[in-house]
This record gives structure tokens, sequence and C-alpha cells, in this order.
């Protein structure tokens, strides 16, 4: 017994140094600090969820459609065993931002189910375009109903192409978006006739593309572009003025030239646009794309700019006596129920803006004498009332400075772009004769 009491004695004796060492060494060492850097380094924090639409994709299982022919929510919602309540519901609260009877045939949908065995779903997802998109809760009675957007991105390019057969296929054979056709036609409607474009005919561009989910979507702006035609240079550059975005040339020119605010004068509007008005002689409903101009029998009707007369005699439609003129590659013009044309007025003449070209009558299917005048735009109805009309004044003489420097880089990245070569133009400012004394 006392050999086991001396023992134990002996220990506890050489154990309290030992503690004090493994202190001392602990707090000379910082063993604790070490310990939990080394958990921080072992344990990140975890990535952020994957969000698709807006949803955390790892807390839901996703199957992804296509709106079928003649199919409308109902259907697509009643075969994922939603009750009729429901889609009622969904259908009525989503009005305010979605009208679900818009629907379309072939664009996505998607079904957001439960991670659960039951595999309830709790979310539809429709794509509305490219960027926007309805999202509908069905696993609450008190549904969230909201319309959301596509992250999007403008990727700037850069291209060029010489013309075989059409600037639509020249785009496509560079790899270029075609529907940079679209936007330079307009760009150059008043000064290239693209009805006329040659073979061996140029262009050189620098634009921002749309890209959505890695797709490309449209062109966003075309910032510099340079057209060849028949040998002569067009230049055109985008630049704001006065808060309003137009494009002008490498002098500060203005491309653009104005229409007149109506083809007509003492008149007053007695029907406007209108995709669906009540006709006065049909007594139908049908759209009306055009505005008219109620004026006595008479009246002189002028073209509203310089163009070709492309149609002049009578419309079996009801529109009467009409002239057609084609002002540019973009904009074409109708004048109907006219009383008569205008001495010398025949088909493929050249008209000039402000020229007489007919009068005021009741021609056709009309109650009363009046003008019903409509404008083209790409081959669609627009509302003259409501044509967009970007500046047709030059670069204001106190901003030219600017505008040419802003321009200077952009010009010469459009003569480094592979293709003939081009002389560089003469970008001076122009010459201020001093104020007399």
């Amino acid at each position: 017994m006392k050999k086991a009491l001396i023992a134990l004695l002996v220990v506890l004796i050489l154990a309290v140094p030992a503690s004090i060492y493994i202190y001392q060494w602990r707090l000379a060492n910082d063993v604790s600090v070490v310990q939990d850097s080394l958990l921080i380094e072992d344990f990140p924090e975890p990535p952020p969820p994957r969000m698709l639409y807006g949803l955390a994709e790892d807390s839901f299982y996703t199957e992804r459609y296509s709106v079928a022919r003649n199919q409308n929510l109902a259907a697509i919602l009643l075969a994922q065993d939603v009750n009729y309540a429901t889609i009622h519901q969904l259908a009525e609260k989503s009005r305010e931002v979605f009208d679900v009877r818009r629907m379309r045939t072939g664009n996505p949908y998607t079904i957001f189910y439960s991670r659960d065995t039951l595999r309830n779903p709790e979310w539809f997802v429709y794509e509305i375009d490219h960027t926007d998109y309805l999202v509908m809760q069905l696993s609450d009675s008190l549904q969230k109903i909201y319309v959301d957007s596509k992250p999007l991105e403008l990727v700037r390019k850069a291209g060029s192409g010489i013309i075989e057969s059409s600037l639509w296929n020249t785009a496509h054979d560079n790899k270029l978006n075609p529907l940079l056709a679209i936007e330079l036609s307009e760009i150059y409607a008043w000064t290239v006739d693209f009805f006329g474009i040659e073979k061996g005919d140029n262009f050189r561009v620098i634009y921002d593309e749309q890209y959505v989910d890695s797709t490309a979507i449209g062109i966003d702006a075309i910032h510099a572009a340079h057209f060849q035609h028949k040998g002569r240079d067009y230049y055109a550059f985008r630049y704001r003025e006065d808060s309003t975005f137009s494009f002008f040339d490498e002098e500060g020119n203005s491309l653009r030239k104005a229409f007149l605010k109506a083809p007509l004068k003492f008149s007053r509007i007695s029907s406007r646009f209108s995709h669906s008005r009540f006709h006065p002689v049909l007594k139908i409903r049908r759209p009306h794309h055009g505005v008219d101009y109620a004026a006595p029998s008479g009246t002189p009707v002028y073209a509203i700019g310089d163009g070709t007369v492309t149609h002049r005699g009578w419309d079996p439609k009801g529109g009467g006596n009409y002239i057609r003129i084609r002002h540019n590659s973009v904009y074409t013009t109708v004048y109907m129920h006219l009383q008569g044309f205008a001495k010398g007025i025949s088909k493929g003449q050249f008209v000039q803006q402000g020229q007489l070209i007919g009068y005021v009558g009741s021609t056709g299917l009309s109650t009363g004498p009046h003008l019903d005048f409509r404008v083209y735009r790409n081959g669609s109805a627009v509302d003259p009332l409501k044509i967009e009309a970007p500046p047709v004044d030059p670069i204001a003489q106190e901003n030219m400075a600017a505008y040419l420097e802003y321009i200077a880089p952009l010009m010469d990245e459009l003569l480094n772009l592979q293709q003939k070569p081009l002389e560089k133009p003469a970008m001076d400012a122009p010459v201020v004769a001093a104020a007399p004394q």
C-alpha cells in the first residue's frame, strides 16, 4: 500500500512541471490560432447556388418543354395536375404583367418540381421572347406572379463584305448577323438606293450585338459604317446631339432628310391609325392603317418627300384613285380616294418633296371627301403621326470639334478592317469666317 501511494505521489510531482511546460509551449507556438486557421482553410464557404430564372436550380427537378399548337395555359397546367381553380387564379392575376392568351406556339417553358418523391409542380416559367419571361408560383395560395428578364450582354464586333448578290447574302457569307442588312439600309436610306446596289459595292461596319445565354439575338447599335456604292464613299457615325442619337457623315452632315408634316394644308384629322376601326361603309371592324384627313374636294395633295411613283390608278380594294411613292429602300407612302391626279404624274416618274401629285376626293369606299394617307416602313404599315424624326440638321458648329474628336478612332478602325484599302478623308474642322466688324 505504501509503495502504491509513493508511486502516485511521484507521478503527481512529475505531472505538474510537465503541464507547465506544455502550457508554455502552446503559448509560444500559438497552437489554438493555427488550429483555427486550419479549420477555416479546410472548410471554405460553399459556392452560391446555380440560378435558373431567378430560382435555385438545385432545389428542384426541372423539365423543359415547348408550347404545342393550340395549347394554352390551362392545357399545360392540367397536364401537371394543377386544378382548374388555381389555373383560373393564375390567369386572372397575371393580366397585370402578361396576358396568358398571348402565349405563342413553339415558345419554351419550364416546370420546377419539388425534389421529394411526390415531385409536385411548384413553379411555371414561360419565355415571352428572347429576354423576358413570366414566372408563376403554383404551390402557394398567395402565388407570386411576375415578369423578369435574362441578363443581356453586348459584344462589340466589326466586319466587312463585298457585295456579290445582295446585302443580306453578303452579311451571311461573311459570318455577320444578316440583320445588319436592315440596319444599314435604314441608316443609308436617304443617301444610297438599295434597290440599285451593284456587284462590287462594299461595306465596313462597327456595331454591338446582343447576346442572351450565349446566343445572338439581334443588333443593339451600329457605331460607325462605311458604304461604297458605285465608287463613291458614304460614311455614317452614330452620335448624340441634344439627347438624341442620329447618324452623320465625316463632315458632320445628317444622313437623313425630313418628310413634310402632312401631305395637304387646311385639313383636319377625321380618323386615326388603328388595328380595329369600324368601317363607315362596310359596317364591320377591320384595320385602318392610315390617317384620314378631311378636306374639301379638290384640295391639293403634295408628296411628303422625294421619291418615285410606283403605282398610279384605281385601287380595286376600295381605295379609289390612288398614288404610291417609293421614297427610298425603307419608306413608301400611299395617297388614296383622290378626285384626280396632277398633270404629268405617271408610273415611274420621280417627284420632289412638296410637288403637287393629286386632289382630295371621295372615290372608292368613302362617305365623304378626304385623303387616306398611309406610310409603310420596310413593307409594314406605321402610324404616320408617330414616325420617328431624328435630327436633320448638321452637327452644331460649337459641337463640331468634339464630334470630329469622337469619330477619329472609329474612322481609323473602319480603315483598318480587312478589305479594299481606303484613303482617309479629310476631317479638318470647317473654317469659320470672322464676324464682320
